[in-house]
């Protein structure tokens, strides 16, 4: 035979009564999304506008660079060409044409080959 304790164990247990939920509180409003968005756009605007203005800095620092490159280079053409120059005019006082027209003017002459004496010189002993 079946007891009471016996069938308390087949029954399901009983579920306690669930009280109503409370109505739910109404949430502050939160500030637009918008603002946050306009101000990080502004923020970047800002970044790219000062990130453009050292790359125009950068630019132009480089540009004046250039000029004086070129103003330096011209001089150093300048200064090769006057080098040549007097190279070439002491090549001209340096020839011995112009020496023996000097000469001749100074009243020297040129030696006569059949009086020239030649010495030989003996090497010295080691």
């Amino acid at each position: 035979m079946a007891s009471w304790s016996d069938a308390a164990h087949a029954l399901p247990a009983q579920r306690p009564r669930q009280q109503p939920k409370p109505a739910p509180r109404p949430r502050p409003r939160r500030a637009p999304a918008r603002k946050h968005a306009v101000a990080g756009g502004a923020i970047w605007i800002v970044l790219l506008a000062v990130l453009l203005a050292g790359v125009v800095a950068l630019n132009v620092a480089v540009l004046r660079l250039n000029v004086e490159l070129n103003k330096v280079n011209q001089e150093r053409t300048k200064l090769k060409a006057d080098k040549q120059a007097i190279a070439s005019q002491l090549s001209l006082a340096a020839a011995s044409a112009r020496l023996q027209t000097l000469a001749q003017r100074g009243g020297l002459v040129p030696a006569d080959p059949t009086q020239t004496t030649y010495i030989q010189l003996h090497p010295r002993a080691r």
